[in-house]
């Protein structure tokens, strides 16, 4: 049976802050679900509670692609991925990876700029490598292209991949005409770093909190 989204969610999470907040990593179960959770770097954006997330964590961990860290207490209870020793992946291709399954089909330009801070690639032909050994080993395919897409889309296969070719139906009579297409601005240097402050943040604050937790718990023994 195929990983569902949750499922799909909640590994790549865990392998992002592993490569982005080593610091913080492991995860809680807190933790984990505000990096599910979060608004920025994630497409759907999504809001799974524990319960979700825990359940997931239970899928993720009989494929043996998560399991629970070795230290632990009953409050502070720490998850890591196994992601790259399940499926046998590089550097470089589990990066590629991590980001289809967080935010979705996407080009090898856009690719290329959002895994930066999970592995760099140091041109476009060493990206393109690791796409091609990934679409040999049927882990990611290359999407077929929609009307006025300048650039190849690619895509996870760890789950079912929901194809939108932006195709007519094959009722439709006649072709309507295609409404100019405007390029999307590019993304701001500006915005980007002050989504990777507010990621980092929301990392700690989850750490401190489960801190508190424990500390409250010494207290009251």
């Amino acid at each position: 049976m195929e990983p569902d989204a949750v499922e799909i969610r909640v590994v790549a999470c865990l392998v992002e802050k592993q490569r982005t907040t080593p610091d913080q990593y492991p995860l809680t179960l807190n933790a984990l679900r505000l990096a599910c959770n979060q608004s920025t770097n994630r497409d759907p954006v999504v809001d799974y509670d524990e319960s979700t997330i825990r359940s997931a964590l239970d899928r993720l961990s009989r494929r043996k692609w998560a399991t629970l860290a070795s230290w632990s207490t009953s409050r502070s209870v720490k998850y890591k991925h196994l992601l790259d020793a399940a499926l046998g992946l590089g550097d470089a291709q589990l990066a590629l990876v991590c980001v289809l399954m967080l935010r979705g089909p996407q080009t090898a330009g856009e690719l290329r700029q959002r895994s930066e801070r999970i592995h760099r690639f140091e041109s476009g032909e060493e990206l393109e490598r690791a796409l091609d050994e990934l679409v040999e080993r049927e882990l990611a395919v290359a999407l077929p292209r929609r009307p006025g897409e300048r650039g190849q889309r690619y895509a996870h296969r760890l789950a079912e991949v929901e194809e939108d070719t932006g195709a007519a139906p094959a009722e439709a009579a006649a072709p309507l005409e295609p409404s100019p297409v405007e390029p999307l601005p590019a993304p701001s240097p500006a915005a980007d770093g002050l989504a990777e402050r507010l990621e980092r943040l929301e990392g700690e604050v989850a750490a401190l909190r489960d801190q508190l937790h424990a500390l409250r718990d010494e207290l009251g023994a």
